[in-house]
């Protein structure tokens, strides 16, 4: 199984790039959370921290599309490096402005700044991994790795964070996320060798290569309907563990979660797939619809453990597919901001599922709330049925036998 992911990070600069790449993500998990509880510590107020955390996830997702567009236009190397000190510099301003008693709009227009700064690593990363290899079958497989990657920062980040925030000082686990983001992103942009070329846009040039707007819309929504059922299901099920009277054990049940979806992401990597990517997400969205069906019905914690670590099977999956079809379809002068879009729509998802499963525990509790996950699984599994029909573009050395 493991021939596959050795034969693409045995590409010169691979394993350099993804590993700096994956340091350079910690923070994707772990600002919101240390905003939250430096916040909460020096204010005593969860209600302004969470609004101040949800101004840096508000900003992230406005202007991550943007940085996008100016990474395959201008280059990954002067426009992360520059993101990089600009998220370095906002986040540290933020820190002072709470420790110092700032006036809170300051602290807020601090928020907004450093995720409007935050680098967009992942979508940086695959467009490099599309750069460096020619086989559609590899660059799933590539795809597949940072996926598992990305399982990885949201199992560990979360944990480092709340470890040093609590046990060392508040500012420890922002101060360590501000290191790994600007030391990360640095010595992701010094690897020039395996870059993409920018594409500028000149007289010459003419314009813009189009955008496959068919495709890259019911992509956008499959990936916000799963963004939403993403953020609910967060939330409803520490909901779910308070209401078992075992609160402490919510951080365990979403571990199985995100390990049943690190480990659908290892196989996925290395099946040489019959169908198109387009076909993998319809199956996916669905999968996850499907998923989220049965904790509705599920009253114990043993049980939601096993449950969640099934339907993580079908996270990993249907994100690969996803971003593969975005590799496959965008033109190459546009492909980061075409990964961007997608993972604004992810990230855009997450603070309305959270909210609205909020309400629906408040009024109804935690197994009525999962049925916002369910929804919005459904969601997607329609909008993935919007997608263009089309043919798998892999070579016969990619069909399984």
């Amino acid at each position: 199984m493991l021939t596959s992911y050795r034969r693409v990070l045995a590409r010169p600069g691979a394993l350099r790039f993804s590993l700096t790449g994956l340091v350079a993500r910690l923070p994707i998990s772990m600002v919101g959370l240390g905003i939250v509880l430096l916040v909460s510590g020096a204010t005593g107020r969860y209600g302004v921290a969470g609004a101040v955390s949800a101004a840096f996830m508000i900003a992230n997702a406005g202007l991550a599309i943007l940085q996008g567009r100016l990474l395959d236009r201008f280059g990954q190397g002067r426009v992360l490096a520059v993101a990089s000190l600009g998220f370095g510099t906002a986040v540290s301003l933020l820190v002072v402005s709470v420790q110092a008693d700032w006036p809170i709009g300051s602290t807020y227009v601090l928020a907004a700044c450093a995720g409007a700064c935050l680098p967009q690593v992942g979508s940086a990363v695959r467009a490099r991994w599309s750069h460096v290899l020619d086989r559609p079958a590899e660059v799933q497989t590539a795809y597949a790795l940072e996926a598992v990657l990305d399982e990885a920062v949201f199992i560990l980040g979360p944990i480092l964070v709340t470890v040093l925030a609590t046990a060392v000082h508040p500012v420890a686990g922002i101060a360590v996320a501000v290191v790994a983001c600007v030391g990360g992103t640095l010595a992701f942009c010094a690897q020039r060798a395996t870059e993409p070329p920018a594409h500028p846009r000149t007289g010459s040039t003419g314009p813009r290569p189009v955008m496959p707007w068919p495709t890259v819309v019911p992509l956008a929504v499959v990936c916000a309907a799963l963004g939403l059922l993403f953020g609910a299901a967060e939330v409803t099920t520490v909901a779910f563990a308070d209401e078992q009277g075992h609160k402490a054990l919510s951080g365990a049940l979403l571990a199985l979660w995100a390990l049943g979806s690190l480990t659908a992401g290892v196989v996925t990597g290395a099946i040489r797939w019959r169908r198109g990517p387009s076909i993998r997400v319809r199956w996916g969205a669905l999968a996850m619809a499907c998923a989220m069906s049965p904790l509705y019905f599920v009253g114990s914690l043993p049980l939601m453990g096993v449950t969640l670590f099934v339907a993580g099977f079908a996270i990993a999956p249907t994100m690969i597919a996803t971003m593969s079809l975005v590799e496959q379809v965008v033109p190459s002068g546009r492909l980061t901001e075409g990964m961007a879009i997608m993972q604004t729509g992810l990230v855009a998802g997450v603070a309305p599922g959270a909210t609205l499963s909020g309400l629906v525990v408040d009024h109804s509790g935690a197994s009525a709330a999962y049925l916002v996950s369910f929804a919005a699984g459904v969601v997607a599994a329609v909008a993935g049925l919007a997608l263009p029909r089309q043919r798998a573009p892999e070579d016969a050395s990619t069909l399984l036998t």
